[in-house]
């Protein structure tokens, strides 16, 4: 995992890391799991394929999640109760119009017992709170690339935390 921004005198608003396969992608979501806390929400951008529900198994893992995690695609979220945690993984991929999450109910979710990982939240418009962390996934020749970045104060603590932690 290469960290390509952060020099320790600059303010923490974007991290970038080059993720040379799925193993490095899902120690990225341990890694990141260590700076969540419930009442956040967190968006996902990047192509089908991109590795954002590869990251989410990371993440759950390092929540200390150790269950199958699937895709929500066709349920459009899959729910997992950690603790007294409640992690919701959407995915707004077949969203035709923003109002369909609305319909869905899915706005009670989003609340401070719970992290909200969202997949595609273009496609529920400005409905969705905002994001305390954006990543934004890119496929490389080799690997993936995924820049974070903070939306929120929360965020920018999470940014600042990752960023110290040791290289995994």
């Amino acid at each position: 995992m290469h960290n390509a921004h952060s020099t320790d005198s600059e303010p923490v608003q974007s991290l970038t890391y080059d993720l040379a396969d799925e193993a490095a992608t899902l120690a990225l979501g341990k890694k990141m799991a260590a700076t969540l806390h419930a009442g956040m929400t967190i968006y996902l951008f990047g192509n089908l394929g991109a590795g954002k529900t590869t990251l989410t198994r990371g993440i759950l893992h390092g929540l200390g999640y150790h269950h199958v995690v699937k895709s929500p695609t066709y349920n459009l979220v899959e729910i997992y109760k950690i603790s007294r945690l409640y992690f919701y993984h959407f995915d707004f991929y077949r969203f035709n119009d923003y109002l369909e999450w609305e319909e869905a109910g899915f706005r009670e979710y989003f609340n401070s017992d719970s992290i909200c990982v969202v997949e595609w939240p273009e496609k529920a418009g400005d409905l969705l709170p905002k994001a305390d962390l954006q990543l934004f996934f890119s496929i490389l020749e080799t690997g993936r690339n995924i820049e974070i970045q903070a939306g929120t104060e929360t965020g920018t603590q999470c940014l600042i935390q990752l960023k110290n932690q040791k290289t995994v």
